[in-house]
């Protein structure tokens, strides 16, 4: 089986259940829509990755034989690779969450239940100098606490405290008017400013107290400041779209320059109803996803910070198949 067919039947699982050692490769989201669950793992096979939450009762089982090797067993197939340590939150990155916590409420997630909380810029310097031998790249996103004006305060003021390691840095926030040009001018490597659906109608009944277009107007500025191949949104997969819907912000997004991010859903919070894409779905968006990108000049490959350059959520043309 292609490794893209066996990662969408993955993704469509979700989870993997663990038989071995597990200390110290679990890794614990705290933010977005994983956020508060019991811990996930990443499963590598050269260069190839995905990242399924712990569940006993997964069909997905993932057997670790020793520190360095595991093998992965699913429906038949066996794949001999390794579970991989995450550095902070994702292996390779110091990925990290600023603010714990969320004033908005969107349907899909569990952050705004959460306590909320924020990391000081000093205390995100250390916890970058504790993983630094294992990182490639720092990667900063963040929920909204207080106001969007306030977080985006705190972004920059760890934006500049961080710049001083050298590495290519992502950022990924709810975005005011004038925030691609602050992180521009700071060096910010890459953006990801996160449309979350497909339509705008599906944005207010989700997403309700957010502006869909002020989204949309900071990832089109972005372009212009960041260039193509360093500005990506999130999309979710699975959230009451329909396929045509899905390829048409695809066509849109894509002949922008901006890079979509197909997420899968997770079924948690308000939608915990909703299932999660099938696996022929999530494969067939991907391969339209990866068709729009070389038509219109971009690369996957070209990502250094955040999802992109991860994959462990995502089936990514360019990177999976």
């Amino acid at each position: 089986m292609k490794w893209s067919e066996l990662k969408a039947g993955l993704l469509e699982a979700g989870t993997a259940k663990i038989t071995g050692g597990i200390k110290g490769i679990i890794s614990v989201s705290t933010a977005g829509p994983s956020s508060g669950e019991g811990g996930s793992v990443f499963f590598s096979s050269g260069n190839m990755r995905v990242r399924l939450s712990i569940a006993d009762d997964s069909p997905v089982e993932i057997v670790i034989t020793d520190r360095d090797n595991a093998v992965l067993k699913f429906e038949g197939e066996e794949v001999e690779g390794r579970v991989e340590p995450a550095a902070l939150h994702c292996p390779r990155q110091a990925f990290i969450t600023v603010s714990e916590g969320c004033i908005f409420r969107c349907r899909y997630c569990s952050v705004p239940t959460q306590e909320k909380k924020f990391k000081s810029p000093e205390r995100i310097e250390e916890m970058i100098e504790e993983v630094l031998p294992d990182i490639d790249c720092i990667s900063l996103t963040s929920g909204v606490i207080g106001s969007p004006e306030e977080d985006e305060e705190r972004v920059i003021e760890v934006v500049k405290r961080v710049m001083k390691f050298g590495l290519p840095l992502g950022v990924s926030i709810y975005p005011l008017k004038d925030t691609p040009e602050k992180l521009h001018g700071l060096g910010v490597l890459e953006v990801k400013f996160n449309l979350e659906t497909a339509t705008d109608k599906l944005f207010r009944e989700i997403c309700p107290g957010m502006e869909r277009e002020q989204i949309m107007d900071a990832l089109i500025e972005s372009v212009r400041l960041f260039g193509k191949n360093r500005v990506f949104t999130n999309i979710i997969l699975g959230a009451g779209e329909s396929d045509s819907e899905m390829k048409a912000c695809i066509s849109e997004l894509t002949a922008l320059g901006i890079i979509p991010v197909i997420r899968p859903l997770t079924p948690k919070a308000e939608m915990s109803d909703f299932k999660r894409p099938s696996r022929r779905r999530i494969l067939d968006i991907a391969e339209y996803l990866g068709v729009e990108i070389r038509k219109n000049g971009l690369d996957t490959t070209v990502a250094e910070t955040m999802c992109t350059a991860c994959t462990g959520c995502d089936l990514v043309p360019g990177r999976d198949f």
